[in-house]
């Protein structure tokens, strides 16, 4: 560990929530140096939706080296972008009869975020943004005006501006407050005397992954999308975590009924984990474009292009989707057994599902006895209380009930131990 000690910035993170020397992977499991095994419930925080070094992906990426495909392109044609940009609209856009147009900019979520927020704002002519208690956009400025967690923002070193919060219409009991939130916003904006103008945009998550697996209500969901349709404001969903069949479709809000202007896409996107970061955007705005005006340097990462090719076949029959259905009762059936404990709420949609335990603290033990007994979790939430499972949706049923015995029995020991 000396290397990283010595050398490595202070800012890493997850290595000291695992402290070990990762060597091999494949599918669910990671291995260290030491040849100790590890079920992965966290998959590079929803990266590895497909697994560690899937077959398929892997076999393709190295096809195509062999045969010296273009690996970085910008944004130049190339054979793997255009047949990465064919199968998404035929397996993805067009069952869904959507027409918006694929941006990429590359390489990671915050810059989708980045590139959806300089959109709607050139596209409406207005500066603000709203977005939501507890949400997570990611970490550029842009987008850390917009993510909610005030130790992240801490970092920002100057104002975060542009951006308002209001609450998030969470499916239970929250949902009937966020809705009067909303309520009075549409109050504001239609009130000229109010001193409040209308948003260029509302940016949501459908799943608060980060915020603590927080599952917006459908009903307030959908009463935001028609608010920001009134007002002439861009629905922007933010799927980069919860998409690319982590909830059981495609897209975390295909069962809620809306048609977002702007959905942003990364992680699970490039299949493999290699980066990848791209919008979807209603020809509407698109044009608001001029070429060059938003650009990146790995807007054209052909391997990912690869890679993401191969992981859209998941998704042109429903065997993948069926089989997360599955495994999502499963989860469901095995967490319940921690129901007993009043300080305990299981919430989740598809497999990516939190263990709310009430305390940051206790969250963290979880966490770090789980590493010592061979599972990968995190924390997550509003000061970290939230175990947050995000296995890959191909883990074998076995390595899936193995993990979430894990679980179930240090969160046990861990609240008798408190009591």
């Amino acid at each position: 560990m000396s290397i990283f000690e010595q050398r490595e910035s202070e800012i890493r993170a997850y290595c000291r929530v695992y402290p070990a020397v990762f060597d091999t992977a494949s599918n669910a499991r990671q291995t260290d140096e030491n040849g100790k095994e590890y079920i992965d419930f966290f998959a590079g925080a929803g990266v590895l939706n497909f697994g560690h070094n899937n077959e398929r992906m892997k076999q393709a990426v190295i096809e195509y080296l062999q045969r010296n495909g273009v690996t970085h392109s910008l944004d130049m044609h190339t054979r793997a972008k255009r047949h990465f940009m064919e199968r998404f609209s035929r397996i993805i856009l067009e069952p869904r009869q959507m027409s918006h147009k694929m941006q990429f900019m590359g390489p990671t979520g915050t810059n989708a975020v980045e590139a959806a927020l300089k959109l709607a704002r050139r596209a409406t002519g207005r500066h603000d943004i709203v977005a939501f208690h507890h949400g997570f956009h990611g970490m550029t400025l842009g987008s850390l005006a917009c993510t909610a967690n005030q130790y992240f923002r801490g970092a920002a070193g100057i104002p975060l501006t542009h951006v308002s919060h209001t609450a998030f219409g969470a499916e239970g009991a929250t949902a009937d407050t966020a809705m009067q939130a909303l309520k009075l916003l549409e109050e504001s904006y239609r009130d000229g005397s109010s001193g409040v103008t209308a948003p260029a945009a509302f940016l949501v998550e459908t799943v608060q992954a980060e915020g603590g697996v927080n599952i917006a209500d459908k009903t307030w969901l959908r009463a935001l999308a028609s608010l920001a349709k009134s007002v002439g404001a861009l629905l922007i969903v933010d799927d980069i975590q919860a998409g690319m069949g982590r909830t059981g479709s495609f897209f975390s809000f295909d069962d809620y009924g809306i048609e977002p202007d702007i959905i942003c896409l990364a992680k699970g996107l490039g299949g493999l984990g290699t980066p990848i970061a791209m919008n979807l955007v209603k020809p509407d705005y698109d044009r608001h474009w001029s070429p060059g005006e938003h650009t990146g340097t790995f807007r054209g990462q052909c391997l990912s292009f690869v890679a993401g090719s191969e992981a859209l076949s998941y998704f042109e029959d429903s065997y993948l989707m069926a089989e997360v259905k599955e495994k999502e009762a499963i989860m469901q059936s095995v967490l319940g057994s921690l129901g007993a404990y009043e300080t305990i709420e299981i919430r989740g949609k598809g497999m990516l599902y939190g263990v709310d335990v009430g305390n940051g603290e206790r969250a963290k033990t979880i966490v770090s006895r789980c590493f010592d007994a061979g599972l990968l979790v995190s924390a997550c939430g509003s000061g970290g209380r939230v175990i947050k499972l995000i296995p890959p949706l191909t883990t074998p049923e076995a390595d899936l009930k193995a993990g979430l015995a894990i679980l179930v029995a240090v969160t046990q020991d861990v609240l008798q131990e408190a009591a």
